[in-house]
């Protein structure tokens, strides 16, 4: 038989269907329901197509061919159907493709994915998988400001997951234990190499994903060991440089070379590299910008960090005045406090409007640190040159300005200023680039994708002015790797070769990197001060707090046949109001079932019914009632029969994700 599909001679015979022949041919029609084994039943409807000299759709899944048949399968009218049944579908389908939590990362990290792993006891699949998104994830841990727990659904009941205490929990049990170590692809490659200025967490992501796939990196920093802000500006308390040199060690074991106590400028790099990318950081506290500014005892809050991580002595005296609210102004505060100080905060809004964490400021709070608020420096009093004070002006809230918070003003109030005796002021009201070298980058235009004006040259972090935070850095250097593969033209891949298939099972974690004790000489947590989101120091707790995981993206996100669909389409899923339906109950089997069953994702395609060919039940699943309270089930309630032998068809087959496993049988 010749049938024409969409000006194509397609050669079949009588045993085939419109959708056999198409596909046997290279012709994609959409279904969401058809599977070439099973009887077509077209509940989907989206393989709809016409046949010229018919009036209306038929359904190219159910419909034989006839010899010298002319078959259209994309008319403005075919696709105005499918793109409203697509519409009708996703009013009904209330499941995220990606988690709230992935979602917020801004390293993407897979955040669901790991956390399941973690539910499992599989912390070193947990680890690698991590590990996919950043190099650091023991460090990021520590500080990160947990964007992703912001997002977290379970937050609408009671406490969100403490995603950063798994993600620490996991990778302290791999640094502790079999350290995975990411493989170097060993794939032909053109041979390329690339410099990378600036040892900070931006620099070193991207270093990380070049040398997966190959490339040649080097390292330079100025500074007498790699990390950056992540080494010189979080102090020991908030992240042991134990746990910081473990990762490192990983990177310098994958081949990147490392080049400390290293200046370097881009003219005597660009001849010897293929690409270079400027990762040098914000390394200076903006200025202070008050009368009095330059007496002794006034310092940046970068500078102060830098100093103490170095192990420099500080006389910092009685009492330190620090300005500012952002992460780093408690930073200050809380290195000053175990440093001896009597700390003071001094904020020029209120602290609704502090950037700072709120465990920051709560820990900063539990741990003595007092806070003004609505204060703005007005001078610095001084005695020989030495700081004695500070005059601060009060300040009120006025319009809001560009970021979107209220604009403080200095008030009107009677006795609107008051002086305060300290010894010293640490300044942290915001970060400089320090261009020693650099100065071009005043002139350059970075573009979304990190390149400069100059050929094959590219600039991350900070000194774009677009990074705040290190897991934004790190973002940065992900990104950045992916622009530098493609520019090189080579593959924009990261193979992942994992160094064993072994799965061990944890019961108990060795001793971890980190103590909640305060000791005379760690410069650890202030004592009988609790974290407020501690760290799982269990295998059990681990699990116990990562079952409490909703699990709300699709685990099948990227097989997700309707969302490839639903973009295809350029569908409006507003378009059908909530009440045109009425929506259906998710379900889920209790713990030691196999399968889990959302119905707000499923689509009613009935697949998962028609492969379950369960010889001992004839079928297992079913579907339950009628129309749009439609559901899938079994006719043993809930929990799934003893005879169900994990096959796992019913879960492959599914277009969108609406069934995973989960557990296992008694």
């Amino acid at each position: 038989m010749l049938v024409n599909i969409d000006g194509q001679e397609c050669k079949g015979n009588e045993n085939q269907t419109i959708m056999d022949l198409a596909r046997a041919n290279g012709i994609f029609i959409p279904s969401l329901c058809y599977e070439e084994k099973l009887k077509p039943i077209g509940a989907c409807s989206l393989c709809i197509v016409e046949i010229e000299g018919e009036r209306r759709f038929v359904r190219a899944c159910a419909m034989p061919i006839r010899n010298g048949m002319m078959v259209h399968t994309k008319t403005p009218r075919i696709i105005s159907a499918r793109k409203n049944i697509l519409e009708m579908t996703i009013s009904t389908h209330t499941g995220d493709c990606k988690a709230p939590c992935v979602s917020a990362c801004p390293a993407s990290s897979d955040c669901q994915g790991y956390i399941s792993l973690i539910a499992e006891g599989r912390l070193h699949e947990a680890v690698r998988l991590m590990k996919e998104a950043h190099p650091f994830p023991a460090s990021i841990a520590r500080i990160c400001p947990r964007p992703c727990e912001e997002k977290c659904r379970r937050q609408l009941v009671e406490e969100p997951v403490n995603i950063a205490g798994l993600k620490q929990f996991a990778s302290d049990w791999d640094l502790a234990n079999d350290t995975y170590i990411p493989n170097v692809a060993q794939h032909p490659i053109k041979n390329k190499n690339v410099a990378i200025i600036g040892g900070g967490p931006a620099g070193l992501t991207a270093a990380y994903f070049l040398r997966r796939i190959g490339f040649n990196v080097d390292v330079f920093e100025e500074m007498p060991k790699m990390g950056g802000l992540l080494r010189y500006g979080i102090p020991e308390y908030r992240l042991k440089k134990s746990v910081l040199d473990a990762e490192l060690d990983i990177l310098h074991k994958m081949g990147i070379v490392f080049h400390n106590n290293k200046r370097v400028g881009l003219s005597e790099l660009q001849d010897d590299y293929d690409a270079v990318i400027i990762a040098i950081g914000a390394g200076a506290s903006k200025p202070l910008r008050c009368k009095g500014e330059n007496a002794k005892g006034v310092q940046g809050a970068i500078a102060f960090l830098k100093a103490v991580a170095c192990g420099e002595s500080h006389e910092l005296g009685k009492h330190v005045v620090v300005i500012g609210g952002s992460n780093t102004a408690m930073d200050v505060a809380r290195t000053s406090i175990r440093l001896g100080a009597e700390v003071t905060v001094a904020y020029r809004r209120t602290r609704g409007e502090m950037p700072a964490d709120t465990i920051e400021i709560e820990e900063a709070l539990a741990e003595g640190v007092k806070f003004m608020f609505l204060t703005a420096p007005l001078e610095v009093t001084e005695e020989n040159g030495y700081v004695t004070g500070i005059t601060l002006q009060k300040m009120a809230l006025g319009e809001p300005d560009e970021s979107g918070r209220r604009q403080p003003i200095p008030s009107n109030v009677k006795d609107s200023v008051e002086w305060i005796e300290c010894n010293t002021i640490v300044v942290a009201v915001g970060q400089d680039v320090v261009k020693n070298g650099f100065e071009m980058l005043d002139g350059f235009n970075v573009d979304n994708n990190f390149r400069t004006e100059l050929p094959q040259v590219y600039a991350i972090g900070d000194v774009t002015g677009k990074s705040s935070y290190a897991i934004d850095a790190i973002s940065h250097g992900r990104k950045v790797a992916n622009v530098v593969i493609a520019d090189l033209q080579e593959k924009n891949i990261f193979a992942c070769e994992y160094n064993d298939n072994q799965t061990p099972t944890w019961e108990t974690l060795p001793d971890i990197l980190v103590k909640d004790e305060k000791t005379s000489d760690d410069f650890d947590y202030v004592e009988k001060i609790p974290r407020l989101f501690p760290t799982p120091t269990t295998m059990e707790q681990a699990k116990q707090e990562a079952s409490r995981c909703l699990s709300c993206g699709c685990a099948k996100y990227y097989d997700c046949k309707l969302i490839q669909l639903a973009n295809n389409y350029e569908i409006n899923p507003e378009v059908f109001p909530v009440e045109f339906h009425k929506k259906p109950n998710s379900t889920i089997d209790n713990r030691h079932s196999t399968i889990c069953r959302d119905m707000n994702k499923c689509v009613l395609c009935g697949l998962c019914v028609r492969v379950c060919d369960n010889e001992a039940e004839a079928g297992i699943l079913s579907a339950v009632g009628r129309g749009f309270e439609t559901t899938i089930s079994t006719a043993f309630g809930q929990a799934l029969p003893k005879s169900c032998t994990s096959c796992g068809k019913c879960v492959s087959h599914c277009p969108v994700g609406a069934l995973t496993f989960s557990g296992s049988l008694d």
